[in-house]
């Protein structure tokens, strides 16, 4: 191995040194603050709930170009492409089950509120505008309530 292949080894070596900290640091963040954003408002929690997800989609992108990258594949032993299948399998299955819960509870929600005449007057309006400008053809779209 030449010269330039060690540094460019040891330099990706040391951009995956980065990442693993970085996650790590991620990771403490999200658990010292559980608890603080469990407690918190609902913004609170929408905040960090998209927060989470963004990092989770970051993430998730990065494993993606991981898998693409034949010279990681190659060096990967099966067992560890195993772990890392069952382990998205879960995540998978586990997005998958929230969703359809969450959905069909918002659903249920919305409708009753609508049967009810209990919606918000003013999202209700700015959906609607929204929904309206998405069928026009857009020439500056404004919004009125």
């Amino acid at each position: 191995m030449s010269l330039r292949q060690r540094n460019e080894i040891q330099d990706f070596v040391s951009s995956l040194e980065r990442w693993v900290k970085m996650q790590e640091r991620i990771l403490e963040t999200f658990r010292d603050s559980k608890e603080i954003i469990e407690n918190g408002d609902r913004l609170d929690l929408i905040q960090a709930t998209r927060i989470a997800f963004n990092h989770m989609i970051r993430t998730l992108k990065a494993f993606d170009q991981w898998l693409q990258d034949p010279f990681i594949t190659s060096h990967i032993p099966r067992e560890q492409l195993l772990e890392v299948w069952k382990t998205a399998y879960s995540l998978l299955e586990q997005l998958l089950e929230l969703d359809i819960k969450h959905t069909s509870e918002v659903m249920n929600i919305i409708y009753e509120a609508s049967k009810n005449g209990k919606l918000n007057p003013i999202t209700s309006k700015l959906r609607e505008a929204i929904l309206a400008s998405e069928e026009r053809p857009s020439r500056g779209t404004t919004l009125s309530i």
